[in-house]
């Protein structure tokens, strides 16, 4: 399961989306319950697709109607975010997609040992999430949960292409074609073992990814 996550470099592109906040900072352990950045679509249109803008939002969907604030899934299965009620309004109505650099995975009978996944060192990649507006004392807060697909005995995000990115953002995109990005085969991906620094969920730097 796609339990932690990094975002330490970003694309001048996303730095420069409205809402982009000037002071981010680096996330090398992002965890369920964090804030993390996410891209969605606006009202703005043009050749290129929808426009998009930055907004943080916490990592754990957060229906209105939920009073559990204990039961706020950080995943939501591709093969059932259409038909579950917790997710399936969302995924309609509310996609967007979390950048990162790459994520950690565990593996192990025994005794787990962290990995560190991503497309090449240092690249941008986007996860398809679902988002939820939920309301806390007169505030609005906005919340997320990554689409996850099956992988072995693992789960992974679904990580989408350039084209994937446009077709999961777009508000128009027709269902089978929703379904299709569900689906899709799996990125490709590099992976080296890591040290257990990363264990640390309260750890926030490089080292997370100091070598095993």
């Amino acid at each position: 399961m796609c339990g932690r996550y990094a975002l330490f470099r970003w694309t001048p592109a996303v730095a420069a989306l409205p809402g982009f906040p000037a002071d981010h900072k680096a996330q090398w352990n992002i965890s369920p319950a964090d804030s993390v950045l996410m891209l969605r679509a606006t009202a703005a249109v043009d050749e290129a697709g929808p426009g998009r803008e930055v907004a943080q939002a916490r990592w754990g969907l957060t229906p209105p109607w939920l009073t559990d604030m204990s039961r706020t899934p950080a995943h939501a299965r591709a093969e059932t975010v259409a038909e579950q009620p917790m997710f399936r309004q969302a995924f309609r109505e509310r996609r967007c997609l979390l950048p990162a650099n790459g994520f950690y995975e565990w593996r192990g009978s025994v005794r787990k040992r962290p990995f560190w996944l991503t497309p090449g060192e240092g690249s941008a990649l986007y996860f398809a999430a679902i988002w939820e507006a939920y309301p806390v004392e007169g505030h609005t807060y906005l919340s997320v949960a990554v689409v996850t697909q099956a992988a072995a005995s693992q789960r992974r995000p679904l990580i989408l292409d350039a084209q994937g990115q446009l077709a999961w953002l777009a508000s128009d995109t027709p269902l089978p074609t929703l379904q299709a990005l569900l689906a899709a085969p799996q990125t490709a991906l590099r992976e080296r073992p890591l040290a257990n620094l990363v264990n640390d969920p309260k750890l926030n730097a490089p080292e997370c990814l100091t070598p095993g």
